[in-house]
């Protein structure tokens, strides 16, 4: 893993922005205090790698400022790009010592890292972080099998809507589904969405258009969106509203 550079500062976990949605989330304070005594930060610019895959990664980290790309390479060279890491998402397994996957910083990215022997040695002693790791994985499995109904089902309407109701959920925005709306700076590019969603980069924009030309969302730049009414947006993901998926 290579980065550029330790964080010159320490953020107290306190004061953490995704303290209350990542691996921590359920640590009482003298856990916290345990794990900020063996934390540190490591940054990427966008673009870097951050892990390849079949090599030794020595460490699990939470994204706390960023996005990444989870990417597998085919025989034949082609690259597809297989999950989106967000703030809070957690990087590593305990007990794996391999990268299962090419892990790319598509934007600039804040990682808060841990050795990974010392952490697999917290998790015995620290009940809660295992418990919410496991809490993660189970809500990364439903995400994926979720992904399965979106790529396998759903038009590209419906693909566009979901994965822009996914990034609004994930930026951790007040969710008013009558008030002022909602804006983001979408944090890939629309080649990266068309990848993705298995969709043309054509097919990308216009379904933006369409979406943009009925009012559902509004296009500012290239990567700013603004979504006036939430419930309209989600509408159009042909969810089911009485339980469908969840993002």
């Amino acid at each position: 893993m290579t980065a550029l550079h330790s964080l010159s500062h320490r953020v107290d976990c306190n004061a953490c922005p995704i303290r209350h949605r990542a691996v921590c989330a359920k640590c009482e304070t003298d856990e916290l205090e345990q794990l900020n005594r063996i934390k540190f930060y490591k940054t990427f610019t966008a673009g870097q790698v951050i892990a390849i895959r079949g090599e030794q990664l020595d460490i699990v980290a939470s994204i706390v400022a960023g996005t990444a790309s989870l990417t597998r390479s085919i025989n034949d060279g082609r690259v597809q790009m297989i999950g989106l890491l967000l703030p809070s998402d957690f990087i590593g397994r305990p007990g794996r010592e391999a990268a299962p996957y090419d892990i790319t910083a598509i934007t600039d990215v804040t990682l808060c890292c841990f050795h990974k022997r010392p952490f697999e040695r917290l998790l015995l002693e620290m009940p809660h972080v295992g418990e919410r790791l496991l809490e993660m994985s189970l809500d990364e499995l439903d995400a994926a099998r979720d992904w399965m109904l979106l790529l396998g089902r759903k038009t590209a309407r419906e693909r566009i809507a979901s994965l822009l109701a996914l990034i609004l959920k994930r930026a951790n925005l007040p969710m008013d589904l009558q008030g002022e709306g909602c804006q983001i700076d979408l944090p890939i590019t629309r080649e990266m969405m068309a990848n993705f969603l298995g969709l043309t980069i054509e097919t990308v924009s216009r379904q933006l258009t369409g979406l943009a030309k009925e009012g559902i969302i509004q296009i500012e730049g290239k990567r700013g969106i603004h979504v006036p009414d939430l419930s309209a947006l989600l509408a159009e993901t042909g969810d089911d509203t009485d339980g469908g998926v969840d993002y």
